[in-house]
């Protein structure tokens, strides 16, 4: 069995039901196999990046605790994106359009992967304020490897246009 390692999820969606998407994805991440989910932030209305002609995302971020390895709990997440409706095109085309669900690994405790299909730390999480915002409010003190601490991230770039939806707990049946 792998060590217990504390491992990081963002969460995104932006067709459908999406907080209802976000709250079912975050429950089925605390069903994954040798994995606990930990936390989870508030849910945040943000706008789109990349593709910005495309309606806004509702995002989040959770803590896990996880002994699955980075690949195998990719491989978890992208069941879950899947059960959601979600199927990625095999050339990317896709990355960067709407979607009913998007689950990208963060961080893995201090690894740094870098294997096809596979970066940790997530590139550019650094200059993303829709998933620093969430990972701030659950782990201020998160270490992005190459670039410091979370929160420093964060304060470094405008969060503007994030709103944090009224509190409900993330994980609650809707």
């Amino acid at each position: 069995m792998n060590p217990v390692t504390v491992a990081f999820v963002g969460l995104g969606s932006n067709l459908g039901d999406s907080v209802g998407t976000v709250r079912t994805a975050l429950s089925a991440l605390d069903t994954l196999a040798q994995t606990r989910l930990l936390r989870a932030s508030r849910l945040y209305r943000t706008p789109a990046w990349g593709v910005t002609e495309q309606p806004d995302f509702i995002n989040a971020v959770a803590m896990l605790e996880t002994s699955l390895t980075p690949p195998a709990l990719l491989a978890g997440l992208l069941a879950i994106e899947h059960r959601a409706g979600r199927d990625r095109r095999a050339d990317g085309s896709d990355r960067w359009g709407p979607r009913t669900l998007d689950l990208d690994l963060l961080l893995y405790g201090d690894a740094v992967v870098d294997e096809p299909g596979l970066h940790v730390p997530h590139p550019h999480l650094h200059e993303r304020a829709f998933v620093l915002v969430p990972l701030v409010e659950i782990a201020p003190d998160a270490v992005i490897a190459h670039i410091g601490l979370a929160h420093e991230a964060l304060a470094r770039i405008d969060a503007g246009d994030i709103q944090a939806l009224p509190y409900a707990d993330p994980t609650a049946d809707t």
